[in-house]
């Protein structure tokens, strides 16, 4: 069927909104998100992978415990939780109208995660994009020691003390350095959405401009320490690997996929991954194989690459290439050799598992909307766009649901948080915790 441009714009929108993040099991783990905090975009290892062991094998038939829930404002900032605190971002005020606009603002939110009451809050002025399916902030907080990293939705990069969201240092990509304020050349730009990535005493995100695709500033002061690239970016939330001993910095634009030394920015490779409208959504999937998959709706597909070093160089060999696999938002995880999402480009999402090392699909299966996915304990929290929690059991064979609530009545294009038997999870109206733990 003829795409409308309504439906194209609606698909592109909603990808930007709910960037996804999909990585290996065996993904590089930095020693700023040890013991299991949800330090970052996916957590300790930036793969939606827990190593919780207290998930429950069922729920009561009314749906996990609500330990807590709060009103909470628009966008679409996942959740980070670091010594008993959690941080995100919102716009507050009402939806917009034919009669009302959209807050020229927005915040940062530092919370207690036992309650959910507030700690602190930090307000700065953020001009309100095409909001017209859902409003920034867009990019997950990045929590390094005592220090909270944020990205607006007009690509402003804050630092904050996170215990008392005073301003340490910030920056404005737009006005102090020229970045371009949305992508170039989707049809919806909704803003800024690449979550920020920490490496040794950095913190690195993506710009945009010429030689600056990607930026790395010092993160007590926030110091420029490098700027690099002339490659079109993207909304993918950028991934550190470790190949055959050198630490990489992954990061997919609009067209390309991209290897640099996160010491200084020096391009070490890059690969053609070209969408319609730049729209590279989802991190890219590192194994322990050296493999490292990038997935994309949009007229693209998934694609596996095997990244060898030699003799100094790093070589990037195509493994397989699909295009009956598309992650246009949301995140999928990998477990052993298989890949699990819910994958549609334009059309139904289906859940899917994707053999890793022949690039074919195992099965799908539909009854689930776009989702974000949350693996511990052998089982897998999949949240649907619908607000539908799943606890499910994954395999090569298929899909198991062991227990299933609908939680949330807004769209849910927000990736949920886990930390032990605790699931954080927000939509457009509120923030919940729920008890999903063994007792």
């Amino acid at each position: 069927m003829k795409r409308t441009a309504i439906q194209r714009s609606w698909m592109k929108l909603a990808a930007l909104l709910f960037i996804g993040a999909s990585v290996g099991l065996a993904a590089e783990t930095d020693s700023y998100s040890t013991a299991g905090e949800w330090r970052q975009w996916g957590g300790p290892g930036r793969n939606f992978i827990s190593s919780s062991k207290e998930l429950a094998d069922l729920w009561p038939s009314g749906g996990p415990r609500v330990i807590w829930s709060r009103p909470l404002g628009h966008g679409h900032s996942a959740i980070t939780f670091d010594q008993s605190r959690l941080f995100t971002m919102y716009r507050p005020g009402r939806a917009a109208s034919r009669t009302t606009a959209w807050e020229s603002r927005e915040r940062v939110i530092a919370m207690d995660a036992a309650t959910g009451n507030t700690l602190w809050e930090y307000e700065y002025a953020s001009e309100p994009l095409n909001f017209t399916y859902g409003a920034g902030p867009h990019a997950t907080p990045l929590v390094v020691q005592d220090l909270l990293f944020t990205a607006g939705t007009n690509k402003q990069i804050h630092a904050l003390d996170k215990k008392t969201g005073r301003v340490v240092w910030s920056h404005d990509l737009v006005k102090e350095y020229g970045a371009p304020p949305t992508l170039i050349r989707p049809a919806v730009k909704a803003g800024y959405a690449s979550s920020p990535i920490a490496y040794n005493d950095t913190v690195i995100v993506v710009a945009g401009g010429k030689g600056q695709s990607v930026m790395s500033f010092r993160q007590k002061d926030g110091a420029l320490v490098w700027k690099t690239g002339d490659f079109i970016v993207a909304e993918a939330a950028s991934l550190i690997i470790d190949v055959d001993g050198q630490k990489q910095l992954v990061v997919v634009g609009g067209q390309t996929i991209n290897g640099l030394n996160p010491e200084d920015g020096k391009i070490l490779w890059s690969f053609a991954h070209d969408t319609d409208g730049d729209m590279n959504n989802s991190t890219p999937i590192w194994g322990p194989d050296n493999v490292l998959i990038v997935s994309s709706a949009y007229d693209q597909g998934t694609r596996a690459l095997k990244l060898t070093r030699e003799q100094g160089t790093t070589r990037a060999d195509q493994v397989w290439f699909t295009s009956r696999f598309k992650l246009m938002f949301a995140n999928a995880i990998r477990i052993d050799d298989y890949l699990y999402g819910t994958h549609g480009d334009f059309g139904p999402a289906f859940l899917a598992a994707l053999n890793v090392k022949t690039g074919q699909i195992a099965w799908q299966t539909r009854g689930y909307g776009r989702s974000s996915l949350v693996w511990a304990d052998g089982k897998t929290l999949v949240l649907d766009e619908d607000g539908q929690l799943r606890l499910v059991r994954l395999t090569p064979e298929g899909a198991t649901v062991l227990a299933s609530a609908q939680i949330f009545n807004t769209t849910s294009w927000t990736a949920p948080t886990l930390m032990g038997g605790t699931l954080y999870a927000r939509d457009r109206e509120k923030i919940v915790a729920l008890d999903v733990g063994k007792h």
